[in-house]
């Protein structure tokens, strides 16, 4: 019903002398076949050398043994975002991958004599591996500063808190349930168990979600995501009572919403960009790909809303637009002529993939799991925002958070790892970082420069006139929002080009509400 969702992986590498430690790399990338691109984002182009017999695309499959992406494309593009962590916070993701290990094998379970036939290796008998223990107790005096990638001090270093979705079924290492609910009576054992909940019987961990919340809770400027969502944010509509009926208890798209309606009572700007993608991963045309586009339409919706009455409240009712705060993106791609293989009668079996290959365009997978706040501050890790990778008793999920903190105080705007990373994210995303306004994201100039952009990417991306050049990738979601925050159909788009499937979803109730949150 679940998975383990977490994607990790850790590495030894050269610390001192002869020594070496351990680094780790997280976030959205699965190392698993199709996965595989480049910025370029190539559809038809090398797949017959980079991408021979990698060709991956699940919204068209072969209709009768013909006619599918098959080698011919079009390929469907990923869009990822994944990172490197240094430091005692590399061994917290060591310590996790040790604790799902355990859980796996079930050592608790074998007798003493067989645990020598676990793969396990033991890092504190390895003695060229540095660990956390070599060098001190590591509270703050410079004790594990071989451990560190920089010195300390250095002006590139950063801070970083790895977090998790997990629970004690998933996971060996955390209380039971009865310990939990007795630590978060002393007050010498809340800080241990602050993330801790019990639910079931089960121990469960949402430090991923607290980690949204808060960051969302404590921006000023602005919020730029990037997130796979491959279900609805949550089961949310108009009618707020409905959250409990869900049973869904992921706050970050209403954290969002009464952030920015917070702003507007100030006075004060504030933008939030989220890109998504066009559609969840499948046959757009599926029942179950439209039950969450239905959802997820009521998400949208929810937010605007609760934004449009933050304007009307203010005054602003005519001289501002929910888009001007609040806007959804997703990413596609046309292709040169030139780079696109012939059609042949094969085509006719699957008419999707036969008007994909006419007009050559694709959308690009977004599968990135990440969010920047003021271009202080990062979270990169392999959870969508949705009920199934918050929860915690769900699918299993690893993130880490991180900022610079010689630039996090009063740093201005172009300073600091972070805006170099999400410019380069903008570079890609809008063909051009040039522009300065993209400097200061939550500014009216910055919002319409975007949207812009957006917009006429989406036209030349569902026009049907040949070689249509788009400039980047980023288009603007496929859908209408009103002055009072409701989502309509975009004029002339109701369904999406070449694969079908109306964009606003729809809903029969046959699909168990777990199965799509």
């Amino acid at each position: 019903m679940y998975t383990q969702h977490q994607k990790c992986l850790l590495v030894d590498t050269p610390a001192s002398g002869s020594t070496r430690r351990i680094t780790a790399f997280l976030g959205g990338l699965d190392l698993a076949a199709g996965r595989y691109d480049t910025p370029s984002h190539r559809l038809f182009a090398d797949l017959g050398t980079v991408f021979s017999g990698d060709v991956y695309n699940p919204a068209i499959p072969p209709a009768g043994n013909k006619g599918g992406a098959g080698e011919e494309g079009p390929r469907q593009p990923w869009h990822d975002m994944h990172c490197r962590v240094d430091g005692p916070a590399a061994y917290d993701v060591l310590e996790n991958f040790e604790q799902r290990w355990r859980k796996a094998t079930k050592l608790f379970r074998r007798a003493k004599a067989h645990w020598k036939d676990d793969a396990l290796l033991k890092l504190e008998r390895i003695s060229w591996i540095l660990s956390p223990s070599d060098s001190g107790a590591g509270d703050g005096d410079g004790g594990d500063s071989h451990l560190y990638a920089l010195p300390d001090g250095h002006p590139d270093c950063w801070n970083a808190q790895v977090f998790r979705s997990v629970d004690s079924g998933s996971v060996k290492g955390l209380p039971r349930c009865w310990e939990t609910k007795k630590m978060l009576k002393h007050r010498y054992a809340m800080q241990e168990a602050k993330h801790l909940v019990c639910d079931k019987n089960v121990t469960v961990e949402q430090s991923i979600h607290t980690a949204y919340v808060r960051a969302i809770r404590s921006a000023k400027r602005f919020i730029y995501i990037e997130n796979q969502l491959s279900s609805q944010f949550v089961r949310l509509s108009s009618y707020f009572k409905k959250i409990h009926m869900s049973g869904a208890g992921n706050l970050v798209p209403m954290e969002i919403a009464l952030k920015v309606a917070s702003k507007i009572a100030a006075g004060e700007r504030f933008a939030v960009y989220i890109v998504i993608p066009m559609w969840p991963e499948g046959v757009p045309t599926s029942g179950p790909i439209q039950e969450i586009l239905f959802w997820q339409r009521q998400t949208m919706q929810a937010m605007y809303e609760v934004i449009a009455a933050a304007i009307r409240a203010a005054g602003m009712e005519g001289a501002a637009h929910p888009r001007d705060y609040l806007n959804f993106y997703c990413l596609g791609k046309r292709e040169a002529a030139a780079a696109a293989a012939a059609g042949s009668p094969e085509q006719e079996h699957n008419p999707a993939a036969s008007s994909a290959r006419r007009h050559r365009r694709f959308m690009i997978y977004v599968h990135s799991k990440g969010m920047i706040v003021d271009d202080e501050y990062v979270i990169v890790g392999s959870a969508n925002i949705n009920q199934r990778s918050l929860a915690g008793s769900r699918d299993t999920e690893i993130a880490v958070g991180a900022y610079q903190p010689n630039l996090r105080a009063g740093a201005g705007a172009g300073d600091g790892q972070v805006f170099g990373f999400r410019m380069l994210l903008w570079e890609e995303h809008l063909g051009s970082s040039e522009w300065r306004e993209l400097r200061s994201p939550e500014s009216p100039e910055c919002v319409k420069r975007v949207n812009e952009i957006a917009a006429e990417n989406w036209r030349r991306y569902a026009a049907d006139d040949d070689d249509v050049a788009m400039q980047g990738h980023l288009m603007r979601y496929p859908v209408d929002v009103g002055d009072d925050g409701k989502i309509s159909e975009l004029r002339g788009h109701e369904f999406f080009p070449d694969v079908g499937g109306r964009i606003l979803g729809s809903t029969n109730n046959n699909y168990w509400d777990y199965l799509t949150m």
